[in-house]
């Protein structure tokens, strides 16, 4: 355990800080281990405990069951879709403005700022943009659940400051050596950048899984909805089902184990997307913090 401080007070605050910090930890896991332990519990064995981590007898049928209808895999394809395709569109158009933002000699640069700003404070409302949505020609498209969202303005911001805190001096070597604008944001900047884009693609990413009321809103057609707006509705109607009856196998299982089954499976692939970034996530989520 590394050791923060070297008097016999600072031990016992790292002893007690770490014991705690374990605590909320144990208190944060506990209740996804229920849930998955929940998905492979028996129908007698939900109805009669109402909390365990390690079920008495593990059964697969809940996972049988989701997996042998073609919504819940017709929904997570369109959710790993959009999160993708979402994911990378944010990220371009981010980056792409918030660098020329961060030049102080950019023409204009102020106004835009202030623009981006308010639109930070003040939106548009949700009929407003629904109507706008309509006009384009997006509704029952998945574009729905991506363009309208493209940009977080808060995410902008946090690129540009990071930006703007990158040494001048590279900017005028690149120019020295020749590179134009965007010459010496691809091979220059972006490079030196990589803790900020593992950080806001982490962010990007987890916001398209995990947004069901875009496809709320602007989704008639059911063939079209997301995971999450699958699981809302299977967890929020109690009759609602999540598949044609022919499609299902003959024995249904119960219908909490699989609400938890449909949790789990909308929950672990945006889990499993969080290592290949962590080796820079740290880095990245301390951009605009106080250093002392």
């Amino acid at each position: 355990m590394h050791k923060m401080h070297n008097t016999t007070a600072g031990r016992i605050f790292d002893f007690f800080n770490h014991i705690f910090l374990l605590l909320v930890a144990i208190i944060t896991v506990v209740p996804f281990l229920y849930i998955v332990a929940g998905s492979f519990a028996s129908e007698t064995e939900l109805a009669t405990r109402s909390f365990f981590i390690f079920p008495k007898e593990i059964t697969t049928d809940a996972y049988k069951y989701i997996f042998s209808t073609n919504s819940v895999i017709r929904s997570l394809g369109i959710s790993i879709i959009v999160t993708i395709v979402g994911t990378i569109i944010s990220m371009i158009l981010t980056l792409t403005m918030a660098y020329p933002l961060s030049r102080k000699t950019m023409i204009g640069r102020n106004v835009i700022l202030n623009l981006v700003l308010f639109s930070m404070l003040f939106s548009g409302g949700m009929i407003p943009t629904f109507i706008l949505v309509r006009s384009l020609g997006l509704l029952d498209s998945i574009w729905a659940l991506i363009l309208p969202l493209a940009i977080n303005p808060f995410n902008l911001i946090i690129v540009k400051t990071f930006f703007q805190e990158l040494p001048k001096e590279l900017e005028d070597a690149s120019k020295i050596d020749g590179c134009s604008e965007f010459q010496t944001f691809w091979r220059v900047m972006l490079p030196l950048s990589k803790p900020v884009i593992a950080t806001f693609t982490l962010f990007y990413a987890v916001f398209y899984w995990n947004d069901f009321f875009q496809a709320l809103l602007y989704l008639k057609d059911t063939t079209k909805w997301p995971i999450q707006l699958l699981l809302q509705q299977l967890v929020m109607v109690a009759n609602v089902g999540i598949g044609d009856i022919a499609e299902a196998s003959l024995y249904e299982p119960p219908e909490e184990s699989i609400k938890l089954a449909v949790i789990v499976v909308a929950t672990v692939p945006i889990l499993l997307f969080y290592p290949f970034l962590q080796k820079h996530f740290a880095k990245g989520v301390m951009l605009g913090s106080v250093k002392g």
